[in-house]
């Protein structure tokens, strides 16, 4: 089976493609489904996209970056046996390319992770608010033959205008994804985050209880996807994200954190911080939002924690109870491994690719 697959970012450089979408093609590749990937992003837009400013640079590789689409689309036929869409074939704009996509005969997949209906723009990057367009986001529902969403909450949203509705959780790869060898400290504890820079806001959501924290209990703040970050009074290590590091790094946390308000937008959200940590064998601490309630059963295989003041005292106590730890660690893991593995639902992606294609035929 060929799978074409349109994706918004280059291969390899943004979680939420890289877990949902990108790992298919080494879970599914030995069952003989092959996925070539098409992105929108070029090397010098993603260089230039999230730097302040330098807007008439991003306006012209955007337009190149549609020039791309178009030419492909006219020259790409209907050979393929099914089209994975993730997101939107643009980041800007109406559904104008979906609907020559969808003319095309082949049966499209459309999938997103993100309560991507509503209007959500980086803050370097609010002079393009205007152009988004998110209600294609229904439109593209519409014209797919199947649409894929990450939980619940963007599956009820999208049943109202899609054929087919399947929840396709936001999964990892356990076999590279291996348990941190020990639940012990060693050293001044590390309290970790893994996110973006447009996910950065949500850390700063609990800066009060880790200051309040640090009266308490010494420990040291690791920050991965903004070497910015910084807050007075604690102590923080900050850096970029990086691929080559992402494993080394989030082992090298003893809790990790993932702190999210209570809206819309974060209720779409599909739980991947959460997922790696625990797939590392990393206790999480998390905000009882969205599908954070479905991957982190309190007590069980993790902590959910709501307000300053259960933040304090839950951070405290997991940091001071290796035996806590260790629970967590392990039960944490075996709930990847059997729910939100990509091991555990590739067959589910195989059996809608299969469907789409026999509807086809």
């Amino acid at each position: 089976m060929n799978v074409l697959v349109f994706i918004p970012y280059l291969h390899g450089t943004v979680p939420g493609q890289r877990f949902r979408i990108e790992q298919w093609a080494r879970a599914l590749g030995p069952a003989g489904v092959r996925f070539h990937f098409v992105p929108f992003q070029s090397e010098r837009l993603n260089r230039v996209f999230y730097a302040q400013g330098r807007l008439a640079e991003k306006a012209a590789e955007l337009l190149r970056g549609v020039g791309r689409r178009l030419r492909f689309l006219a020259r790409m036929g209907n050979r393929w046996d099914a089209v994975f869409l993730h997101r939107e074939l643009m980041p800007f704009g109406p559904p104008l390319l979906e609907r020559i996509l969808a003319g095309k005969g082949m049966p499209v997949i459309y999938d997103f992770d993100d309560a991507v209906y509503l209007p959500n723009v980086s803050d370097v990057n609010r002079a393009f608010e205007r152009l988004k367009w998110v209600s294609k986001t229904a439109t593209i529902c519409g014209l797919a033959a199947h649409v894929t969403v990450g939980n619940r909450h963007l599956a009820g949203w999208a049943r109202p205008y899609a054929r087919q509705v399947s929840v396709l959780p936001t999964t990892i790869d356990t076999d590279s994804y291996t348990p941190k060898d020990s639940a012990g400290i060693r050293g001044v504890p590390v309290i970790g985050w893994s996110g973006s820079l447009s996910t950065i806001k949500h850390l700063r959501t609990v800066e009060g209880a880790l200051r309040r924290l640090r009266t308490a209990v010494d420990f040291r703040l690791r920050v991965v996807g903004d070497r910015s970050y910084a807050v007075p009074g604690l102590e923080v290590e900050s850096k970029d994200w990086s691929a080559e590091t992402e494993l080394c790094d989030l082992r090298s946390f003893d809790v990790g954190i993932m702190p999210l308000p209570d809206d819309e937008w974060s209720r779409g959200k599909c739980g991947l911080k959460a997922l790696q940590y625990m797939a590392v064998g990393v206790p999480a601490v998390v905000s009882p939002v969205g599908v954070n309630t479905e991957i982190v059963e309190n007590e069980r295989n993790g902590l959910l924690a709501d307000g300053e003041s259960e933040w304090v005292d839950k951070l405290r106590r997991v940091l001071a109870d290796e035996g806590l730890r260790a629970r967590f660690a392990r039960e944490g893991r075996r709930t990847v491994e059997e729910r939100y593995s990509a091991r555990a639902q590739a067959p589910r992606l195989r059996e809608i690719l299969d469907q789409v294609r026999r509807r086809r035929s």
